[in-house]
């Protein structure tokens, strides 16, 4: 780190919209430096022998609570011996730290009502600044984030049969660090981040993101997922099929998106592609109704098309990726089946759209998966059906399928209550497996939806409370937010400027908890992703709280 960011650093993080103090908090009391809900569960891990704790308003340094530690226990991924505060009886709005006798201070968090809200803006706000195709620009806690406009040539057609010819498939969004667009992970991407509109809309959708379509009568929430879905519509072919994504041949060099200027190409087609296309803009069509009907209505007809050449053609294809050493997201199609079935059916009512799915859920021994990512969709259809208000379901299926999620929520729980983290992962550690700490969110909130029950809303505030600085490191995993957030993040717009682009979320350690690098070569655990972000931004649009 050079000297002037070295200095920017010690005086500009942040924990959410507040300034860190003075002093340097001590990295053995851990807790989500965003802040806790008034009626939230509220606890800190401390790694140090200790018997005692007080919360300290800041400003006037009066303590407000104090309170003994659980009794110590190791935490077996790191071998350490954590004890635990718990200060959920402290309810009133303000600013506090904790501290501990003979061990030191926590960073400084909020309680309030509307605590998360500058954090969901912030990660939001991070999948417009990954827009491809246009210039982009924000301001984050003073400092400006901006580039050109970039890969307006996209793409060619030469590894698709056309030769050396242009066709469109400009804007999207930039995958990860890198700036390729892949119609796998964007379609689970999108398909979680049009369920937390579905599942949480009352919520977010009066929160402005300040996009350049903010005010045209759309939700901001939805402007931006229809910069995704019209780069996805570009990706069709004639008969329904999907290419599989647009890119280089290899990953570019570490320049600003619009410095990278080499061809890119449309990859061959994949049935996989095409499933998760069918299923995300069946979703566009029903949620764009209200906004845009044209636009709903041109949807429903991309996605019958894709949908009926996939029920014509029951055989698993791959693309053939051999001309590209980009990301491959090669994926067997079966659960992306299912899932746009769910969800043709959701958006028309259309019974063979639900026996397919029905169908293909009944054939499933386990109808709900502990982890949901861009290899396996298969929940997402599973909560699609569940929470559905249509008529015509089979009843043994919905309850088999009900049966499964909550076992799957209560093993959640579980696992998280026994882990000195409230980490609902607990020692599993593996490429992105932050996105999928979060990502339990939205198994609990689908759980709690079907059964209220106040463990899966403490379970699911622990995974926030992990990512940012409860866990073993005592730090943020998301860029610009929290107590001493990641400065090098594996991110080629992050890696030209002074700061690193905020509201990203980083992979983490694996194979093991210790082996989280704050480096940017290190993309094993320090890359940033469109689907461990809309994990994020699903995780935390259930707590924001609504503006008049």
């Amino acid at each position: 780190m050079n000297a002037s960011r070295a200095i920017i650093v010690a005086i500009c993080l942040v924990a959410g919209a507040l300034a860190l103090p003075a002093f340097a908090e001590d990295l053995q009391v851990r807790l989500n430096s965003i802040g806790f809900l008034p009626d939230g569960q509220k606890r800190a891990s401390i790694a140090a022998p200790c018997s005692g704790f007080a919360v300290v308003r800041v400003g006037d340094g009066r303590k407000v609570l104090s309170g003994k530690v659980g009794p110590p226990a190791v935490n077996p991924d790191m071998g350490e011996t954590l004890a635990l505060a718990d200060f959920s009886k402290l309810h009133e709005a303000g600013a506090y730290y904790l501290e501990v006798p003979g061990v030191g201070r926590s960073a400084e968090f909020r309680i309030a009502a509307d605590v998360y809200n500058f954090s969901y803006y912030t990660v939001m706000r991070g999948m417009y600044l990954w827009r491809c195709g246009t210039a982009v620009g924000g301001r984050h806690n003073g400092q400006t984030f901006s580039h050109g406009a970039c890969h307006l040539d996209d793409a060619y057609l030469d590894f698709v049969g056309s030769g050396h010819a242009k066709k469109d498939g400009v804007k999207g969004w930039h995958d990860a660090g890198d700036y390729n667009k892949y119609v796998v992970n964007a379609g689970f991407t999108v398909g979680v981040l049009f369920q937390a509109w579905e599942h949480f809309g009352p919520r977010i959708r009066r929160i402005g993101l300040d996009l350049p379509e903010s005010g045209n009568g759309t939700p901001d929430f939805l402007s931006e997922i229809r910069w995704e879905l019209e780069w996805l519509l570009s990706m069709q072919m004639e008969d329904g099929r999907v290419y599989h994504k647009v890119s280089a041949r290899r990953f570019g060099g570490f320049v600003m998106p619009e410095k990278d200027t080499g061809e890119r190409y449309f990859a061959p087609w994949s049935t996989a592609a095409t499933a998760d296309f069918a299923a995300v803009i069946a979703i566009a069509a029903r949620d764009f109704e209200p906004f845009d009907p044209p636009f709903a209505r041109k949807c429903l007809a991309a996605a019958r098309k894709s949908y009926g050449y996939l029920a014509a053609h029951p055989e698993n294809h791959r693309a053939d990726l051999s001309g590209f050493s980009t990301g491959a997201y090669q994926a067997n199609d079966s659960s992306r089946r299912l899932w746009a079935a769910g969800e043709m059916w959701q958006t028309t009512g259309d019974p063979a759209y639900l026996k397919d799915f029905q169908t293909r859920a009944n054939a499933l021994p386990r109808k709900v998966d502990r982890t949901c990512g861009w290899a396996n969709v298969t929940d997402l259809g599973m909560y699609t059906y569940l929470l559905s208000r249509r008529g015509g379901k089979d009843p043994s299926v919905a309850d088999a399928i009900r049966a499964d999620l909550l076992a799957v929520a209560d093993e959640i729980v579980r696992t998280a209550s026994a882990h000195g983290y409230g980490r609902p992962v607990g020692t599993a550690y593996y490429w992105g497996c932050n996105g999928d700490v979060a990502q339990q969110v939205q198994t609990l909130q689908v759980a709690n939806m079907l059964r209220p029950d106040r463990r899966y809303v403490d379970t699911a505030l622990d995974a926030l409370a992990y990512l940012f600085g409860r866990n073993p490191y005592g730090r943020s995993f998301v860029t610009g937010l929290g107590h001493d957030p990641p400065l090098h993040p594996h991110d080629r717009r992050s890696a030209n400027n002074l700061d690193p682009w905020p509201g990203y979320l980083v992979g983490g350690g694996w194979p093991k908890a210790t082996d989280w690098q704050d480096k940017q070569e290190n993309y094993r655990v320090n890359e940033i992703a469109i689907n461990w972000n809309a994990a994020l931004i699903y995780a935390l649009a259930g707590f924001v709280e609504p503006k008049p």
